[in-house]
C-alpha cells in the first residue's frame, strides 16, 4: 500500500518536467522574441522595482548623510503625524473629489465621442472631427494653463467679456476655490477626450456589421442599434479601461494642478501629489512624504483589487 501511494505521489513530477521542457523548447525556438523582452524587462526592474528598496525611509528618520540603511527606525510615526494633521481631510477630500468627478463626468465623454464618430456616414467630416478633438492632446500642459489664464482673465478674457456684455460681473475663475475643480475637469475633458476615444473607435470597428444589418431589418432605430449593438460590443474595452483608471484613482494630474494652484484656490487645489512635492522636495521632509506616498499607493492598490474583483463577477471581464 505504501509503495502504491509513493508511486501515485511521484506520478505528476514527470508531467511537470515535460511541461517545463516543452516551454523551454518553445522559448529556444523563438529566442529572438524573448531577447527583445530583455530591454523593457530591465527597464521595469531598474526604474520600477528597484526603487521599492527606498520605501523603508517611510518608517525611518531619513538622513541623507547617513544613508537609507543607517538612518534610525521610527515605525509609524510619520503616518500618525499625517493622519493627525489638520490638512489630512482636506488633502484626501480634494484628491478623491477631483478623481471621482473626473470618473463620473470625463470617463463617458470619449465613449460618446467614439459612438458619434462611428455613426457619421461622411468620411471627410468624421476625419475632421477626429483631428479637431485629437489636437489638444499634443499641446503642452504649460501652454494649456496659459490658454486658460488668457481665456478666463477677469480683465481681458473673452469669457468674462461675454459675461459683462450680458450684464454680469467678471468672475475670477483661476483665483476662486469654488471654480477650480470645474475649470480643471472641463479643461481635462477638452484636452484628452479625442485621444482617449481612439481605442473605443478601434473597438467599434471590430463589431460585426451583420449585427447592425440584422438590427436594422428588425426595425431598430439608430439609437436602438447603438444601445443594443455598439455598446455591448465595446463593453469589455470599457471595463478594462475603467479598471485601469481606478488603478491610479489617487494620482491626480500633478503638473497641471501645480501650475493652476495659487494661494487663493489652495483650499480646493491642494491634493496629495502637490503636497508631497512642496513638503518633500522643496522642504526636504523625505521620510514624511514617503509615508504619505506609500499611503496613497496602498489606497490605489486596494481600489484596483476591489474594482477588478467586482468587474470579474459582474461582467466576466477583468485584468486577471
Amino acid at each position: 500500500m505504501n509503495s502504491m501511494m509513493e508511486s501515485a505521489g511521484a506520478a505528476p513530477a514527470p508531467a511537470r518536467n515535460k511541461k517545463g521542457a516543452g516551454l523551454l523548447k518553445k522559448m529556444a525556438k523563438r529566442y529572438d522574441l524573448y531577447l527583445m523582452l530583455l530591454l523593457p524587462l530591465a527597464f521595469y526592474l531598474i526604474f520600477h522595482y528597484g526603487p521599492l528598496y527606498g520605501l523603508q525611509i517611510a518608517f525611518k528618520n531619513f538622513n541623507p548623510a547617513k544613508g537609507i540603511m543607517d538612518s534610525p527606525w521610527v515605525g509609524f510615526i510619520h503616518f500618525e503625524r499625517f493622519f493627525d494633521s489638520y490638512y489630512f481631510w482636506r488633502l484626501l477630500w480634494n484628491t478623491l473629489s477631483i478623481n471621482l468627478l473626473s470618473l463620473l463626468i470625463a470617463f463617458p465623454i470619449p465613449i460618446l465621442l467614439a459612438l458619434i464618430v462611428n455613426e457619421i456616414r461622411s468620411r471627410t467630416f468624421s476625419k475632421l472631427l477626429q483631428n479637431i478633438t485629437y489636437i489638444p492632446h499634443f499641446i503642452s500642459v504649460v501652454v494649456i494653463v496659459g490658454i486658460l489664464q488668457a481665456l478666463l482673465s477677469p480683465t481681458a478674457g473673452p469669457i468674462n467679456q461675454m459675461i459683462e456684455l450680458f450684464g454680469g460681473t467678471p468672475i475670477r475663475f483661476m483665483e476662486s476655490a469654488g471654480w477650480f475643480k470645474p475649470v480643471y475637469i472641463g479643461s481635462n475633458i477638452w484636452q484628452s477626450m479625442g485621444w482617449q476615444s481612439i481605442i473605443y473607435i478601434a473597438a467599434l470597428s471590430g463589431v460585426n456589421p451583420q449585427l447592425y444589418e440584422a438590427a436594422k431589418m428588425d426595425g431598430a432605430s439608430r439609437l436602438r442599434r447603438i444601445w443594443h449593438v455598439s455598446l455591448p460590443g465595446i463593453i469589455p474595452v470599457i471595463v478594462i479601461l475603467l479598471i485601469l483608471d481606478v488603478g491610479h484613482f489617487m494620482n491626480v494630474g500633478f503638473e497641471k494642478i501645480l501650475l493652476m494652484q495659487n494661494n487663493l484656490n489652495l483650499e480646493s487645489s491642494d491634493v496629495i501629489s502637490t503636497f508631497v512635492y512642496t513638503t518633500g522636495i522643496l522642504k526636504g521632509e523625505y521620510s514624511y512624504t514617503a509615508a504619505i506616498g506609500l499611503f496613497n499607493s496602498v489606497i490605489n492598490l486596494i481600489l484596483l483589487l476591489l474594482v477588478n474583483r467586482f468587474a470579474r463577477k459582474t461582467s466576466e471581464t477583468s485584468l486577471w
